[in-house]
C-alpha cells in the first residue's frame, strides 16, 4: 500500500514547518489522556519501542514521558531503520516479534508492512499536516534534516553550502558522510544530493575521500574527537549538542535541508497496546511534539514552531517525491556503493 500523499520533491519554507512559537500551537498545549487509558496502560507497566532515531535521544525522550507518567517503562531497541526491518521481518516469521511501537526513519518501507500494525490515529489526528501521515495508521511523531556539521577547534571558517562543503580547502581537513544504506534518512540525503545539487556531486563528494560510517551517531562521535572536521549530520544530533558543551557545530546549507519524515506505528500484535498508545497519543500530542523540538525533531503539526537556533525564514526544507524515493533506491544505492567504493 501506497502512502496516502505522494510528495512531488518540494523547496519548501516556513509555511510547512513553522517558524516561531505561534499563538495557536501554543494554545491548549497539555496533553490529558482519558482516565481509563492511564489506568490501562499503568495496569500493563510497560511497552518495547524500536525506533530508528539515536538512542541517546530516545532516552531523554522516554525521561520526559516517565515525568508524566512514572509507571510505565519504556525498553528502547535502537538501530538503523534497515536493521530493524530485518528484524521485525524475522521475529514476525518466529512468532517472536516484541515490539509494541515501532518508529522507522523510511516511511515508504513501513506502508510496505501495513499489515503488522494496527489501525491507529491520535486524538489530534485532524491537527497534522496530511501529507506527514503514511495510510491509516502510520504517523510523524519525529521529522529531522540533515545540516552541515563541524568541529570549530579544526574548522574556523566553515562552509556554507554543500557544494562548499566538496571544495579542496575543507576536503583535506576530513569529511565524514553516512552510508546511504544505512536507513530512510541518509539514502534520503544521498538522493537529494543527486537530485538537487546534480548528477556531478556524488563523484565531488568521493573524490574528497570522505571517511564512512554505517550510522549517523558512530559519524558524530567521530565528528567529536576529531577523527573527521566535517560531516553531514541530522538537526537530531546538531540540535542537542548545541545544548552541551560538545565540539560541534552546524550550518543549515543554502541550498537545502534534505528532510527525513519518520513513520510511528503500533504493531498489531502488540503486548502492550494501552502503553503503546498513552506513549504515542503523548508523543503526537502538543505537548509531547514541543519536548521533542528540544532534540531537532520539526513537527508536522499546524502552527508548530521550529527547532531551537533556527531561522526557517532564512532555510530551504526539501522534501523526497515518494514513489521516486522507493523506485530509484535500488539502483541509485548500487550507483552510491560504486561511486564511493562501499562494500558491505
Amino acid at each position: 500500500m501506497r502512502s496516502r500523499a505522494l510528495l512531488a520533491p518540494l523547496m519548501l519554507s516556513v509555511g510547512l514547518l513553522g517558524a516561531g512559537h505561534s499563538s495557536a500551537f501554543a494554545a491548549d498545549m497539555s496533553f490529558t489522556p482519558s482516565p481509563e487509558l492511564v489506568a490501562a496502560a499503568r495496569k500493563e507497566g510497560r511497552l518495547v519501542l524500536y525506533s530508528a532515531n539515536y538512542l541517546e535521544t530516545e532516552q531523554d525522550i522516554a525521561k520526559r514521558f516517565n515525568a508524566k507518567f512514572p509507571d510505565i517503562t519504556i525498553e528502547i531497541i535502537r538501530a538503523p531503520g534497515g536493521q530493524i526491518v530485518t528484524r521485525m521481518r524475522t521475529e514476525d516469521a518466529a512468532g517472536q516479534l516484541s515490539a509494541d511501537v515501532v518508529d522507522l526513519s523510511d516511511r515508504t518501507e513501513a506502508a510496505q508492512m501495513i499489515n503488522m500494525f494496527a489501525p491507529y490515529a491520535p486524538p489530534n489526528a485532524d491537527d497534522y499536516l496530511p501529507e506527514s501521515r503514511t495510510a491509516d495508521r502510520f504517523w510523524p511523531r519525529i521529522r529531522n534534516a540533515w545540516v552541515i556539521g563541524y568541529n570549530p577547534a579544526l574548522v574556523p571558517d566553515p562552509p556554507k553550502s554543500w557544494h562548499d562543503l566538496v571544495q579542496p580547502d575543507f576536503a583535506k581537513l576530513g569529511i565524514g558522510l553516512t552510508v546511504a544504506l544505512a536507513g530512510g534518512g541518509p539514502w534520503n540525503l544521498a538522493m537529494f544530493q543527486r537530485q538537487v545539487l546534480g548528477e556531478k556531486y556524488w563523484d565531488e563528494l568521493a573524490a574528497a575521500k570522505p571517511q564512512l560510517f554505517p550510522s549517523g551517531a558512530s559519524m558524530v562521535d567521530a565528528l567529536i574527537r576529531g577523527d573527521v572536521a566535517l560531516a553531514p549530520i541530522t538537526t537530531q544530533m546538531a540540535v542537542p549538542l548545541s545544548h552541551q558543551d560538545a565540539p560541534v557545530k552546524w550550518i543549515a546549507a543554502t541550498e537545502g535541508m534534505p528532510t527525513t519524515t519518520f513513520a510511528a506505528g503500533i504493531l498489531r500484535k502488540a503486548e502492550h497496546p494501552n502503553a503503546a498508545r498513552l506513549f504515542l497519543d503523548w508523543s503526537l500530542s502538543r505537548e509531547g511534539q514541543n519536548e521533542l523540538l528540544d532534540f531537532g525533531s520539526f513537527s508536522a503539526l499546524r502552527d508548530a514552531p521550529s527547532p531551537p537556533g533556527m531561522d526557517m525564514s532564512k532555510i530551504k526544507v526539501w522534501l523526497p517525491n515518494d514513489e521516486e524515493y522507493l523506485k530509484l533506491r535500488p539502483t541509485w544505492i548500487a550507483d552510491w556503493s560504486r561511486t564511493f567504493g562501499y562494500r558491505q
